[in-house]
């Protein structure tokens, strides 16, 4: 099937490594040329050296209001369009309500929920009719994840926000995505599942709750995320895709 992605330019931000180098590694792979972001640059710069020469990478804060401009203007420098960015950011601490200080809440939200606003606002203001938004969020829209209560807080409301931007930008023919991740295996999941005494016991445990009994690949995830943001998608605005492996178990 062919996507439709052959030399459009998206943003791909934290894109050094976790799901939104996955994504970034799949949308290269169909023909798209990527703007991968990370706070590090030697990071971001191996990373888009390992993505050839349809990537180019840029070290930037998602926390940070000059964000944005720099990362559309890095697009249209390199590659001479900018056709839509997947906004992906690493997770916030974990932690229960007890436990986290203001200050983590108050970081939490410049970099996940704010820093996403921004991007996404940036973006609106200089897309085109099928250009597209979208976000990496989680399956904490919808069900809380025990030990990550900043998480919970922070991703549904920003689900809200995607579902409104979604509304006010349809007319123009811009679209907004959100793709849901459960337990698909990254160093960030290996990390958290690190956290308890038994991390084999623990995704074990994890595996027993997922119909399919297994952790998701990136490249699975990362597939999806490329094709909710090609032409392919063109009719698909407002949803949330959960890439769960059936661990959702409503519908």
């Amino acid at each position: 099937m062919d996507l439709g992605l052959k030399d459009r330019v998206y943003v791909v931000t934290g894109a050094t490594r976790g799901l939104g180098n996955a994504a970034a590694r799949e949308l290269v792979a169909d023909g798209a040329k990527v703007v991968v972001t990370g706070r590090d640059e030697e990071r971001a710069a191996a990373a888009a050296k390992a993505l050839g020469r349809d990537a180019v990478g840029v070290a930037v804060d998602n926390a940070d209001p000059e964000a944005p401009a720099r990362l559309i203007a890095a697009a249209r420098k390199a590659f001479g369009r900018f056709d839509g960015v997947l906004v992906s950011v690493g997770g916030p601490p974990p932690g229960f309500a007890a436990d986290i200080t203001d200050e983590q809440w108050r970081a939490a939200f410049e970099s996940v929920f704010l820093g996403a606003v921004r991007l996404a606002r940036a973006a609106a203001a200089e897309l085109e009719a099928g250009g597209v938004i979208g976000f990496v969020l989680s399956g904490s829209v919808h069900e809380p994840i025990p030990g990550l209560t900043v998480s919970n807080g922070l991703r549904p409301g920003l689900a809200g926000f995607a579902k409104s931007l979604s509304d006010e930008l349809g007319p123009r023919g811009i679209r907004v995505v959100g793709v849901l991740p459960a337990r698909i295996d990254t160093d960030r999941v290996r990390e958290l599942d690190g956290l308890s005494a038994d991390p084999e016991a623990t995704r074990a445990a994890n595996e027993s709750r997922i119909p399919l009994r297994r952790y998701g690949a990136p490249e699975e995830f990362g597939r999806v995320a490329a094709f909710l943001l090609s032409p392919a998608a063109s009719y698909l605005t407002g949803i949330m895709v959960p890439v769960d492996g059936g661990m959702r178990h409503g519908f």
